[in-house]
């Protein structure tokens, strides 16, 4: 029986500890959280740009080429 006791013991504290650890990791967690949305938002920005400036030069040409048709 005594060697049961202490597994229960020390799973007992290990579970207390990992109580204790995560209520001080919380902040850090959403702070990495934070970060993680940041950089998602300027990456999804990025893309939307690249996209927009794409289609602008794609639009663009397929008019200047009508145009220069219809001009000769």
């Amino acid at each position: 029986m005594k060697p049961l006791l202490g597994v229960a013991a020390t799973g007992l504290v290990a579970v207390l500890l990992w109580k204790i650890l995560l209520a001080f990791l919380f902040p850090f967690i959403g702070i990495a959280a934070g970060f993680l949305f940041l950089l998602v938002k300027l990456v999804m920005v990025t893309v939307m740009v690249c996209v927009a400036i794409w289609l602008l030069r794609r639009w663009g040409r397929g008019r200047r080429a009508s145009a220069d048709a219809i001009s000769s």
